[in-house]
C-alpha cells in the first residue's frame, strides 16, 4: 500500500487543491455541496453507495458505504466544511513551498477528506477487504457545532464497535484520545434608557448588569478540573451618553467530564437569571452542545490496537488530549471506542497561516488504511 500511495502523492495534491479551491464554510451551502459531489463520484466509482441527506440552510450530508457492505462495525467521521467565508480562496488559494501546503481548509479538513479516500484505494489495489466493513459519514456543519447532523452520527454509530475521526493529527503527531466538551451561550440583559446627564437617576444600566455577570462567569473557571467559561463577545448601549438599555454576551463553556455538565447548565442559569443591578432583567439561553469525549477503557484498547498497526508500519503512535470540540464527542458519549486525530499533520487551523505537511500524508493514510485492515478483521 506505500508504495503505491508513495507513486500517486501528486494525484492526492491535485485533489487536495482542488478540494481547498473551494469556498465551503459551514455557511456557503453551494460550495460545500460542490466538494459533497466531487467526493460522491469518487466514492461511487470504487463501487460505494452514496446517500445524500438533503438540508435546506446547509450543506448536504453524505453517508458512504461499499455496495458490498455487510452492518459495517466502523464508523468514520470527517466534515465538508470550513470556518472561512465565501471569497477566501480568491484571497488566498491552494499552494505549497517546500513541505508545506496553504489554503484555506487545507489541514481542517480537506486533506483528511482526501487522505480518507486514498486510504481506501489503497486497501483495494492491495486486495484487502476492509473497506466493507466501514461506514463514511461527511457532514456539513461540524464547524458550528454539527447542528443538523448530531442525530444522524448518533443515529448511524448506534450498534458500531469502533469510530474513527478525522480530524488532523496535533502538530508534533499525536492522536486525540480525549477532548472537552464544549457550550455555548448568549446572555441577555435588558435595562431602562435615560440621558447620562439631565436625568440619570430614571435610567438602569444593562452594561453595569452585565459586567457584574461577567465577573461572576469568570470565577467558575478551574482549570484543575477542566472547566473554563469565557466571555468572549460582549455589545451594548446605543450612544456614550444614554444609560444603556440593552447588553448582550456571548460565552464559551468547556468541561472535561460528563457528570459536569448538568452541573454547569445549573450553575449557569442560576447566575443568569438573577440580576445584581436593580430595574434591570437578565435571561440566558443555550446548552453544552457536544460532551466531552472522555478517555475511557474502550478507548485506551483502541489506542493499544492502533499502537501495535503503528509498530508494524515504522509509526511511532502517541496520544494527547485537546480542549477543542469534534464529532468524536458524539461516538465516545456513546460508549464507543473512539480515536480522534487520524488525519495528516499541519497546524495553525482556522487561521491564514494554516498548513498542511505534505511529507506527512503517504505515513498518515497508510497508517489509516492499515488501522480499518486491522480493525475489520477483528
Amino acid at each position: 500500500m506505500e508504495r503505491y500511495l508513495e507513486k500517486n502523492i501528486q494525484q492526492i495534491l491535485t485533489l487536495i487543491e482542488r478540494l481547498v479551491n473551494i469556498d465551503s464554510g459551514s455557511y456557503v451551502k453551494q460550495g460545500v455541496d460542490e466538494v459533497g459531489n466531487i467526493l460522491s463520484k469518487y466514492y461511487q466509482e470504487l463501487g460505494f453507495e452514496v446517500n445524500v441527506i438533503q438540508q435546506q440552510e446547509y450543506g448536504n450530508h453524505l453517508v458512504i458505504q461499499h455496495k458490498n457492505a455487510n452492518n459495517p462495525k466502523i464508523i468514520i467521521l470527517a466534515h465538508m466544511d470550513t470556518v472561512f467565508p465565501e471569497g477566501t480562496v480568491e484571497e488566498r488559494s491552494f499552494h505549497y513551498k517546500d513541505d508545506h501546503a496553504y489554503g484555506p481548509g487545507v489541514i481542517d479538513m480537506k486533506a483528511s477528506l482526501v487522505t480518507l479516500y486514498y486510504a481506501i484505494k489503497a486497501l483495494m489495489v492491495a486486495g484487502h477487504e476492509g473497506y466493507k466493513d466501514i461506514q463514511i459519514v461527511l457532514n456539513s456543519d461540524e464547524e458550528i457545532g454539527s447542528i443538523t447532523s448530531r442525530p444522524l452520527i448518533e443515529k448511524l454509530a448506534i450498534g458500531k464497535r469502533y469510530a474513527l475521526v478525522m480530524e488532523p493529527a496535533r502538530r508534533n503527531g499525536k492522536l486525540v484520545s480525549s477532548r472537552r466538551g464544549k457550550g455555548n451561550f448568549t446572555l441577555h440583559v435588558e435595562g431602562r434608557a435615560a440621558h447620562s446627564g439631565i436625568e440619570p437617576e430614571k435610567g438602569r444600566s444593562a452594561i453595569e448588569a452585565l459586567a457584574h455577570k461577567i465577573i461572576q462567569l469568570h470565577q467558575l473557571n478551574d482549570i484543575k478540573k477542566g472547566i473554563s467559561v469565557n466571555v468572549g463577545l460582549i455589545e451594548g448601549g446605543s450612544s456614550v451618553n444614554t444609560i444603556s438599555d440593552h447588553a448582550v454576551a456571548q460565552i464559551d463553556v468547556r468541561i472535561r467530564e460528563i457528570d459536569q455538565v448538568e452541573l454547569m447548565e445549573e450553575v449557569l442559569e442560576k447566575i443568569c437569571t438573577t440580576t445584581d443591578v436593580s430595574g434591570t432583567k437578565v435571561t440566558i439561553e443555550g446548552e453544552i452542545n457536544r460532551p466531552p469525549m472522555e478517555k475511557t477503557n474502550k478507548t485506551e484498547q483502541l489506542l493499544h490496537i492502533i499502537e501495535e498497526v503503528g509498530d508494524s508500519i515504522g509509526i511511532d503512535i502517541d496520544d494527547t488530549a485537546t480542549g477543542g470540540g469534534s464529532d468524536a464527542a458524539f461516538t465516545a458519549a456513546l460508549g464507543i471506542a473512539t480515536i480522534d486525530g487520524l488525519g495528516p499533520v499541519g497546524g495553525y487551523p482556522h487561521s491564514d497561516k494554516e498548513y498542511l505537511e505534505i511529507s506527512s500524508l503517504v505515513p498518515r493514510t497508510l497508517l489509516l488504511a492499515s488501522i480499518i485492515q486491522r480493525l475489520a478483521e477483528r
